[in-house]
């Protein structure tokens, strides 16, 4: 194998290393580098026939960290994996993996880790934002909202 190609394969290798990649993200940290375009897709070819590089994976470890780590819902999941190159098909499913149950316990999660449920109109809409920016579609934060009410 040329120097060339080797040293696109090995900076592609060195950077999986460091932190998952969608194939997008590759190709774009590679051309940044100043690698050839011919020695691009070989090394993202290489890595893809071995498993390093393999977008579905990446979705769903994604979403997966996401909704543990940062509380996330399933339209900002999608939206981050469409910036990230990831196939508009495949955000959405992987994004949308998750039931309604689910995220309605995961939104309600939340608010109790927020602080009490809210008590007035005005406490309620800004539940009902910070649950929309982290993903939820309104009708999953509306009733997360009104389930913490109820048990309060």
């Amino acid at each position: 194998m040329p120097r060339e190609r080797r040293n696109a394969l090995e900076a592609a290798l060195a950077a999986l290393n460091r932190r998952a990649r969608s194939v997008s993200e590759m190709r774009a940290w590679l051309a940044d580098r100043d690698f050839a375009e011919p020695d691009v897709e070989e090394a993202i070819a290489a890595l893809a026939d071995a498993g390093e590089l393999d977008d579905e994976r990446y979705a769903r470890l994604f979403a997966e960290d996401r909704r543990a780590l940062a509380g996330w819902g399933g339209d900002r999941i999608a939206e981050a994996l469409l910036a990230r190159g990831i196939d508009r098909g495949l955000a959405e499913q992987v994004a949308g993996e998750e039931g309604h149950g689910e995220q309605l316990e995961r939104a309600a999660d939340l608010l109790r880790r927020r602080g009490p449920p809210p008590a007035d109109d005005r406490e309620r809409a800004r539940a009902l934002g910070f649950l929309t920016r982290r993903g939820y579609p309104y009708e999953i934060a509306y009733e997360a909202i009104r389930t913490l009410e109820r048990a309060a």
